[in-house]
């Protein structure tokens, strides 16, 4: 049984997210004045041949640390399922 990898890879607090603000302007124009903040992030699924939960999990967050995500200003979190 192959396994799905789910990342969610967001800016850390304190970054500044312009594209967030963006939208949040946008929303405020629409008539949606209720919201406050909104940060924007990305979601990547990954479809893996491993069988092996925990080895799945640490091969993904090899690869999120070498590539898919920029931890200097970037935190993630990934699920297995």
């Amino acid at each position: 049984m192959a396994l799905k990898a789910t990342v969610h890879v967001m800016l850390k607090d304190g970054v500044l997210d312009p594209q967030g603000d963006a939208v949040r302007h946008a929303l405020g124009t629409l008539g949606f004045s209720g919201v406050q903040a909104v940060r924007q992030g990305k979601v990547i699924e990954l479809d893996l041949a491993a069988t092996d939960r925990a080895a799945a999990e640490a091969e993904v967050r090899a690869m999120c640390e070498r590539l898919l995500a920029n931890t200097v200003i970037e935190k993630f979190s990934v699920t297995i399922a």
